[in-house]
């Protein structure tokens, strides 16, 4: 199943716009984007292939850790995980009144 996973990483100052581009670009193979510019910190959603959720997490996290590294951005702690699965998103759709 695809998930979409979303991955927030936290530190000590802001992120400027060069680097989110940066990661933006690096995540971009991932059919990813990127986020974090005047924050205290940078995130990426990620599109992965996987069984559960946790999997999905899993594997995300090695493709984000993979992608930050070949950017100029310190490798903060991830502190946030989130998914959503295919199935999820389309059961929101069965719920909306005709």
């Amino acid at each position: 199943m695809r998930f979409s996973v979303s991955l927030r990483a936290e530190g000590d100052r802001e992120v400027t716009l060069e680097e989110v581009v940066e990661l933006a670009d690096a995540v971009a193979t991932l059919n990813g984007i990127a986020s974090g510019f005047g924050t205290m910190g940078y995130g990426a959603q990620i599109v992965v292939e996987a069984d559960t959720s946790d999997a999905a997490v899993d594997l995300a996290l090695e493709q984000f850790t993979a992608a930050v590294a070949t950017t100029s951005l310190p490798p903060w702690p991830v502190t946030q995980a989130e998914t959503i699965g295919e199935d999820e998103d389309y059961a929101d759709l069965e719920d909306e009144p005709q």
